[in-house]
């Protein structure tokens, strides 16, 4: 998790909370959270950073359209996450 960006952080998180998201409702969630929009351009690399980690899965939904969901890896990735930022804030 150490090697991610933020940005891809976050796009870890906005896929666990859904269920095999597409590119395009990860963009809408995101877009909803981040001041500046985020493009198709910085958005597909970022995710085909995560699928090349092996901490999401892409498949295919239709022929236009692809989803992605975490891995094992990217669930306990996240948990460990998760855990060490609930050591540090208590909201």
């Amino acid at each position: 998790m150490d090697q991610l960006t933020g940005f891809q952080r976050d796009l870890l998180y906005v896929i666990a909370g859904k269920d095999r998201p597409s590119g395009q409702e990860i963009l809408d969630d995101i877009n909803h959270y981040i001041d500046q929009p985020v493009t198709h351009g910085r958005l597909y690399p970022n995710l085909d950073t995560l699928v090349d980690k092996e901490l999401v899965e892409k498949g295919q939904l239709d022929r236009r359209t692809n989803y992605y969901a975490l891995t094992p890896k990217g669930q306990r990735v996240l948990q460990r996450r998760q855990e060490w930022v609930d050591q540090y804030v208590d909201v």
